[in-house]
């Protein structure tokens, strides 16, 4: 492929797109579900393509598209249904075949962040899905005001410690349901597949959703961090491999390896961060020693640490 250009800050372009949070993208606390922060990333990015003369069409045309290759979201605030959410969005940095879009969430007429993200794209020729060199055309559409020389390095998704006794695991398969128009997995699915496999977890080690309620509290994600290696397609056999690799008063971070059986390829990793709140006051709580007793053989006791990028 070449030298790797050196990495360009852009002077950005700015985006903002509206949505209306609908009922049926709550979940059973009536938060918005986590995978749709992704969704309304990708929709906002695919309208900021859009607005400076690259919309799908065009990228159809000239045979080529941009692919999730890691997405790290923080949630900051709760949303509800009915809320009006404002995503800005603008491009951070290119690299030869890559580039990095930032995202801040916002109620509509509200100055505080619910959510901030970054997604890191690889553009890729579409009949081969071998990436390819960002051309500089289209750099200049997303930097009208141009480039400064190099952008900061990049973080590495952060390397779990070695897993515990008892590391659970969950089958899935993938559904038509789940692919986009790349007939892939869409990045936002990823989410599903890993918040599912957290409250199957839960519910092998004894603490299904109604005995947390029972007891007050909920366990709620505070970061999500996917990265994607391979794609997943329709009818692939999934098995999710997960466990907690830190923890601290109030917060745990679980790791997820997701694979494909029959040939072992990696197809993704993620780690989410979870933090503990009284369901009344939304206020963060100690996590519960019985809890800890029950999953004592799926943790590796380590300091939490942030690793938000």
């Amino acid at each position: 492929m070449g030298a790797e250009r050196k990495p360009l800050i852009v002077m950005p372009a700015t985006h903002i797109a509206t949505f209306k949070v609908r009922h049926y993208e709550c979940d059973a606390l009536g938060h918005l579900n986590n995978a749709n922060y992704a969704r309304y990333m990708e929709e906002a990015a695919f309208e900021a393509s859009a607005s400076v003369g690259y919309d799908k069409a065009r990228y159809d045309a000239m045979g080529h598209l941009w692919l999730a290759y890691e997405t790290a979201i923080k949630y900051l605030q709760p949303v509800v249904y009915g809320d009006t959410i404002e995503v800005k969005t603008w491009v951070g940095d290119f690299r030869r075949v890559r580039s990095r879009r930032f995202y801040e969430f916002r109620k509509a007429g509200e100055d505080a962040l619910i959510a901030r993200a970054n997604t890191d794209w690889v553009y890729l020729e579409a009949a081969t899905q071998h990436p390819a060199v960002v051309p500089p055309e289209l750099i200049t559409a997303f930097a009208p005001e141009g480039l400064t020389e190099i952008a900061p390095p990049r973080s590495r998704f952060p390397a779990p410690p070695p897993p515990p006794p008892d590391v659970y695991k969950l089958r899935r398969r993938v559904e038509w349901r789940d692919l986009d128009s790349a007939k892939h997995v869409n990045n936002a699915v990823y989410f599903n597949y890993i918040e599912d496999c957290g409250m199957q977890v839960a519910v092998h080690y004894g603490w299904p959703l109604a005995r947390s309620q029972a007891e007050g509290w909920a366990a709620v994600a505070r970061e999500n961090h996917i990265e994607y290696k391979h794609p997943a397609l329709l009818d692939d056999e999934l098995e999710i491999s997960t466990w907690v690799t830190a923890h601290g008063r109030a917060s745990a971070d679980r790791f997820y390896n997701i694979t494909r059986p029959y040939d072992g390829l990696q197809l993704a990793q993620a780690r989410t961060r979870w933090v503990w709140i009284d369901l009344q006051t939304g206020h963060p709580i100690r996590i519960p020693a019985d809890f800890l007793r029950d999953f004592a053989a799926n943790i590796i006791y380590t300091e939490a640490k942030e690793t938000h990028k």
